[in-house]
């Protein structure tokens, strides 16, 4: 069987639907991809998440690394491909507009201890390393208007300095910032920003270059320079879904989407490492995993997951135009 057809035959609907489109480039109309995305809409899994959706925005947000944030579920919601004609978010979508920062960015309830520069108390708020990621979800999933999100991107963008993203945060979060140096950039920050304009088609913009140049820089050096206690040791390096924080193969994914990325030999170099898992069969099997999703075919480290074998040769195939 070869890795397509271990696809398209595969129990993970959302697998087969992205495949069918992304990796043989078939067109919504199309009867298979329409059936693909009848049974991705109908999984218990998906439609559990529609329903946990219903608590948004969820619990107060205290580590932005909780695989089980609903923001974070939100996300992989729309990398599947689900918009906001799929399900009743309207209660998102009214959240969202109720909850804007004065400069047009999305806010999370959160709370940060006074010992680590916070005010102590629950606040609704914005974060680097969480702005562009609602922002990005809004926008696929088509939940607001596009000028709410152009306003919003334009001010992340204007966030960026010459070495990329800094940890940056609302003023209603006081004094808090990241474990690191205020001159370093955020590696993570980097990461779902590039995710962000990658989407808007804002490849090519100065911010793009100076974020990509981050990630490409921060790999290369990794065993000296550790910015934001962001290391890049074995547990980076292993296989992990969905994406939710900063690891090789959320890395490689976004990296992929920039030309100029994948031509430079720092990137080329990050892929041999995550093409070097394959199975004998040349499938891909979680090596981490998230607990918040352990009921998922990536949820797993005993056999090759769909999800992520699919991610994978996604990237490969990116690279390979």
């Amino acid at each position: 069987m070869s890795n397509t057809e271990f696809l398209l035959n595969c129990d993970s609907p959302w697998a087969v639907y992205r495949t069918l489109l992304d990796l043989l480039d078939l067109d919504e109309k199309d009867a298979a991809v329409k059936k693909a995305r009848e049974e991705m809409l109908a999984h218990p899994l998906i439609q559990k998440l529609f329903v946990e959706m219903k608590d948004w925005p969820g619990g107060v947000l205290n580590s932005h690394k909780s695989a089980g944030q609903l923001y974070h579920k939100l996300s992989f919601l729309a990398e599947i491909g689900i918009t906001g004609d799929d399900y009743d978010f309207s209660n998102i979508e009214n959240n969202l507009t109720e909850h804007r920062s004065d400069e047009g960015i999305f806010q999370l309830p959160m709370n940060i201890p006074v010992h680590f520069g916070g005010t102590g108390q629950d606040v609704w708020a914005w974060a680097l390393c969480d702005a562009p990621l609602l922002l990005y979800s809004a926008s696929k999933m088509n939940l607001t208007d596009r000028g709410v999100i152009q306003e919003g991107v334009q001010f992340l963008k204007e966030l960026a300095r010459e070495n990329g993203w800094p940890c940056a945060v609302s003023k209603e979060l006081g004094k808090f910032h990241g474990p690191g140096s205020k001159k370093d950039p955020c590696p993570y920050t980097n990461l779902i920003m590039l995710k962000l304009l990658a989407l808007l088609n804002k490849k090519d913009s100065p911010e793009a270059h100076a974020g990509v140049e981050c990630l490409l820089h921060v790999w290369d050096t990794s065993r000296e320079r550790h910015p934001y206690m962001f290391f890049m040791g074995t547990d980076f390096r292993k296989l992990k879904a969905p994406f939710i924080w900063y690891d090789i193969l959320h890395t490689a994914d976004v990296l992929s989407q920039f030309d100029f990325a994948v031509e430079d030999e720092r990137f080329t170099g990050m892929l041999a490492i995550i093409k070097a898992k394959a199975g004998s069969d040349g499938l891909f099997t979680p090596e981490s995993v998230w607990q918040a999703w352990k009921d998922w075919d990536f949820g797993q480290k005993a056999m090759p997951s769909a999800w992520m074998t699919f991610l994978v040769y996604r990237i490969i195939r990116r690279c390979s135009k």
